[in-house]
């Protein structure tokens, strides 16, 4: 059983906040008796109608996507660039990513319509790590792995990684991967920056246990119910 607000906002309805304001406001029935109860827990057999209308709950679903370079991670993007709502089957209008990539970024990102799976590996009090390939111009010594983890202040904002290790490094460029437990808006490329590197392809390989793997860019699946737990193991 789960609290009547959540079953609204898992039914695609609204808000959690804001169907707590229709429960309040009396729109709400459940097995044919008006609520006004926020506290109010219902059962996915329960009949839920607002304002007329049944409301059942939607299957929550789970998506791993290999973003290519040159896609928003939005649904619609006034530039008229492409999204990564593009690379999707049309009735998955619904679903939110997990986070962002930046426009010249590419690799892994979740898509989902489960909430709390998106807050649980997004918001930084719950450290959930990205890990990153990094290929940026010039050598790098492995001195500067040591600078990239004790971290930069950036516009007043410390920016570190919580793992660097040099994969290769040539007089034309270096590869390093990164591990991450924060979001900070493009943060990877504002670090090495301040460091110094100019960045030239930026891939997340990784999130949690879930890697990239052989998913082709643009191609995307389902995670699997095993997946799922890894990554949220409450759920």
């Amino acid at each position: 059983m789960v609290r009547l607000q959540k079953f609204l906002a898992d039914a695609g309805v609204a808000s959690r906040r804001a169907a707590e304001q229709l429960i309040l406001a009396g729109h709400v029935m459940v097995n044919g008796q008006v609520v006004k109860q926020l506290g109010t827990k219902v059962h996915p057999r329960d009949q839920v109608i607002v304002d007329g209308q049944h409301a059942k709950p939607r299957r929550k679903l789970y998506v791993a996507l290999h973003k290519p370079r040159g896609y928003v991670c939005t649904r619609r993007d006034p530039a008229r660039r492409r999204t990564i709502g593009d690379l999707l089957p049309n009735e998955w209008g619904h679903l939110c990513s997990v986070g962002r990539l930046d426009f010249d970024s590419e690799g892994l990102i979740f898509l989902t319509n489960d909430g709390q799976f998106s807050l649980q590996l997004t918001h930084p009090r719950y450290g959930a790590r990205k890990t990153y390939q990094a290929t940026v111009q010039g050598r790098v010594e492995k001195s500067l792995l040591q600078q990239l983890v004790h971290g930069v202040t950036d516009a007043g904002e410390t920016l570190k990684a919580k793992k660097a290790r040099l994969l290769s490094a040539s007089n034309s460029r270096s590869v390093l991967e990164l591990e991450l437990s924060e979001g900070k808006n493009r943060e990877i490329r504002r670090l090495l920056a301040a460091l110094g590197l100019t960045t030239l392809r930026l891939q997340r390989i990784r999130i949690g246990p879930i890697k990239l793997g052989e998913l082709p860019p643009g191609k995307w699946r389902t995670l699997t119910e095993p997946e799922i737990k890894s990554l949220i193991p409450e759920i």
